[in-house]
């Protein structure tokens, strides 16, 4: 599906290898609004594709996690404004998940994570809501995040990775799909 999807923030360096997407991050790249830091980064690098109406979406990725901020996951954005992220983030020396949600301004969930080798994260929407959820070492889906998003009828979703101290993260994603979404049950 990659090969089929388009780039905002297009890294220098990336390709598409046996359906896997591997991408080394341009100098100090970003989403984030304003929020504590005063700043506005809207660089981050991020493939998408775009979807409408309900929908899940998910990927499996890894990556090599070591200076601050270093990050990848999924992505459903409305514009530079308006967006959810979602994903592993390293910080205070250990891999994090983290959910940011951007209405204006961003906010930041992180959680310490221990992982395998590599994390599979999905996201959903629901109308206005989306809910994003990682597989844990055992395989069952938990929640990372209900938030609410004003969205139009057809948004972009796909994976995004920055490293807002650095050049050079190399990260791998596989098994992006797009489908219908998932039932709206919170609780199995």
């Amino acid at each position: 599906m990659f090969d089929a999807m388009a780039w905002l923030n297009e890294p220098a360096k990336w390709s598409v290898q046996d359906g896997r997407l591997v991408v080394i991050t341009d100098e100090e790249t970003d989403f984030w609004q304003t929020t504590f830091y005063d700043f506005q980064h809207d660089n981050g690098h991020f493939m998408y594709t775009t979807a409408t109406g309900d929908f899940t979406a998910e990927v499996t990725f890894s990556g090599a996690w070591e200076a601050l901020y270093d990050q990848a996951g999924l992505m459903l954005r409305v514009s530079e404004h308006d967006w959810v992220k979602a994903g592993v983030e390293f910080t205070d020396g250990a891999t994090h998940l983290s959910t940011v949600v951007t209405r204006g301004f961003s906010d930041w969930s992180p959680a310490p994570f221990s992982s395998a080798s590599a994390l599979t994260v999905r996201l959903t929407r629901h109308g206005s809501s989306v809910r994003v959820q990682h597989k844990d070492n055992d395989g069952a889906w938990q929640i990372m995040r209900l938030a609410y998003l004003e969205m139009p009828e057809t948004v972009q979703v796909g994976v995004m990775c920055c490293s807002p101290t650095r050049c050079g993260l190399r990260v791998e994603f596989s098994d992006f799909s797009i489908g219908p979404a998932i039932d709206r049950s919170l609780h199995e």
